[in-house]
């Protein structure tokens, strides 16, 4: 491998992880790459069960993998902690209950140099509980492909793009100016993606699906089907950063401004699929506030062309009385 091969760091943050932290960090730490060109810091997020101890213990065992410990934060702290000691020429995030094949970061780190990319992705794959691979959320290309920002921008607001930052490396001056995940929130790496992509010159993608996610129920974004009345906050982060994106493309992307209107669009409408009627009522401003902005934007809605007709029809449906729609719908389906 060329000694101009570029260092990378990849920080896990690990929260009451314990059964599954050790496959995680074994995955990246024991890849097929120099081991004095890849750090690994593992951040212990304030854990209440063996996870910190883990944490040290595999930091003995592997001398390429670094343990840092602070109070509870969430995972977005926990990564901006790993950011600030990193010393990779490039950085690299890996989820505690996921892992990734052993020549991923060789993959990534040879394309960073082929196309002197300040950021490259591998594609991915879902795995359940179970053990069954579940179906693709993001299609690989079936050849490396070149993205610029604003090519990638319209694939993350067409829902046909991966936001995460895991599948990715970035360059670590990139972040340079304070760029952090944002803390006390969920759906984090595409608000930050947000304010990456502007400065980075190309996205490289890889066809390879070597990262791979356990889709674990039970975590931040995840519901299980028997709890009708949780309501993960995700879903009012998604349609804050849908607003934060329209207003990043009218000043940026301005031929974009449809598709982030429909992104907009979309997000709120998954928001009244998912929120529990219970929370539908008067004194919930944001509710009351997402069921405004379709009413008043149903014109556009109707005319929208990068919205499906199933979409169009949903939004027209619940516009006049979501609480009453969905109502309705729960008895149907005897819910």
């Amino acid at each position: 491998m060329p000694e101009s091969m570029p260092k990378i760091t990849v920080v896990i943050p690990a929260y009451n992880i314990e059964t599954l932290l050790e496959k995680c960090v074994g995955s990246v730490a024991e890849q097929d790459y120099p081991k004095d060109k890849l750090e690994v810091i593992i951040v212990d997020d304030g854990s209440t069960d063996s996870t910190g101890e883990l944490c040290d213990k595999l930091s003995s065992v592997y001398e390429n993998v670094t343990a840092l410990h602070k109070e509870n934060g969430g995972s977005s702290s926990a990564r901006n902690l790993g950011m600030a000691h990193a010393t990779g020429d490039y950085i690299g995030f890996v989820d505690s209950d996921d892992f990734v094949d052993k020549g991923m970061y060789r993959a990534l780190a040879e394309a960073a140099v082929k196309y002197d990319a300040d950021m490259v992705q591998i594609s991915r794959d879902e795995i359940s509980e179970d053990g069954k691979r579940l179906p693709d959320v993001v299609i690989p290309p079936s050849d490396i492909t070149e993205l610029s920002s604003e090519e990638q921008l319209k694939k993350l607001l067409l829902h046909t793009g991966d936001a995460s930052f895991c599948t990715k490396i970035t360059r670590k001056s990139i972040f340079d100016g304070g760029l952090k995940f944002p803390e006390g929130e969920l759906n984090e790496d595409f608000r930050l993606m947000l304010d990456v992509l502007p400065k980075v010159n190309k996205l490289i993608v890889l066809p390879e699906q070597y990262y791979h996610v356990f889709y674990r129920l039970g975590s931040n974004s995840r519901k299980k089907a028997e709890d009708k009345e949780y309501f993960p906050s995700v879903f009012t982060d998604i349609v804050r950063n849908a607003d934060v994106a329209l207003d990043i493309v009218k000043e940026n992307y301005k031929n974009l401004i449809p598709i982030a209107e429909r992104f907009g669009y979309y997000q709120r409408l998954d928001y009244l699929l998912h929120i529990p009627v219970s929370k539908m009522t008067s004194d919930n401003l944001f509710y009351i506030d997402v069921v405004k902005n379709i009413r008043k934007n149903i014109l556009g809605i109707i005319t929208n062309k990068y919205l499906t007709g199933k979409n169009k029809a949903y939004l027209c449906i619940l516009a006049p009385a979501p609480r009453l729609v969905r109502s309705l719908h729960a008895a149907l389906r005897g819910l």
